[in-house]
């Protein structure tokens, strides 16, 4: 059997467990003061899960970038797969808050979703904004 410690996140006391493994599965969580803590360490210590934040290129909006993030959790052992397809991703302005960008993302079920709105440049000739967009 191996163990792990892990600090708990999921309320302020951040309690310290240690989480015995035994063939990939755990067998016992220690230290826990909640059920909350017991579940988040099963989780952690097998297969940990993140939200994952990033930012993806918008074009003809007035900032170049909108925020986003996982509306759930994934798979860490994704995130670099999961950035390189956030980093290849480009919309278009206008942006609205939980507008969803990239659906699905790594078969995971989780969407990527804008956290904030972001609107379209009022000056210059649509088409050319178009026409950025297409590069």
């Amino acid at each position: 059997m191996t163990e792990k410690r892990i600090l708990c996140i999921s309320c302020p006391v951040g309690c310290e467990m240690t989480v015995g493994i035994e063939d990939g599965r755990v067998i016992r969580v220690d230290g826990n003061r909640c059920p909350r803590g017991k579940h988040y360490a099963e989780q952690e210590a097998v297969e940990p899960m993140r939200v994952l934040p990033s930012s993806v290129k918008v074009v003809g909006g007035r900032r170049p970038l909108v925020s986003v993030k996982t509306d759930r959790p994934i798979p860490r052992s994704l995130i670099p797969e999961a950035m390189k397809a956030i980093r290849e991703t480009v919309t278009l302005a206008p942006v609205r808050m939980g507008a969803v960008l990239l659906t699905d993302l790594l078969g995971t079920g989780a969407n990527v979703v804008a956290t904030r709105d972001v609107s379209a440049e009022t000056c210059g000739d649509p088409d050319a904004v178009r026409a950025k967009g297409e590069m």
